[in-house]
Formats: C-alpha cells, structure tokens, sequence
C-alpha cells in the first residue's frame, strides 16, 4: 500500500523526520549511514521512517544531503496541476 511521504523537523533536537507511518515501538531501526536511521517494518523489513540526526548542521555549509534510499515520486492521485505553469516546467 503506497502512502504519501510526511516530513516533520524537531529544532530542539535538530532531527529530521521522513516517513510514511507514524513510528511504532515493534519497529526495527538500523543505522544506514552516519548519523541516518532507518526504522523498519518488523514483517517485509522494508523502510517506513528515515531519522536524519544533526540536519542543521548537515545543512550549514550549503551542500548537498544525500541519502542512502531510492526515491520515486508519483502523484497520490489524478492531479489537476500537472497542466500549471510551475508543473510544466518538470515536464
């Protein structure tokens, strides 16, 4: 089942969250890359919420964040904007 991705940022804790579920406590966690945790569902082991530890500081020089994921991005839905200016500047 696909989900729309979700993105939250904690500034006290200078975490970023990427995910497509809330975190659950039966979720695994593993450590992708450096300062990068991936929670994983406990039955497929597939990639639920990514944490990026320190983002503030990642992001302090300007440069580029990889992440150790492939990415796909869809619409959720038919979408009405993909006949926008802005839209059609992707295409």
């Amino acid at each position: 089942m696909e989900r729309q991705l979700k993105i939250q940022y904690d500034r006290v804790g200078h975490i970023l969250y990427l995910g497509n579920t809330r975190p659950y406590p039966e979720q695994e966690t593993e450590e992708v890359a450096y300062g990068v945790v991936a929670r994983l569902n406990p039955q497929s082991g597939a990639i639920e919420n990514l944490e990026v530890l320190f983002f503030s500081a990642r992001l302090e020089n300007g440069s580029i964040l990889p992440l150790p994921v492939l990415a796909q991005f869809d619409w959720p839905t038919p979408h009405a904007a993909v006949n926008s200016p802005r839209e059609k500047a992707f295409a």
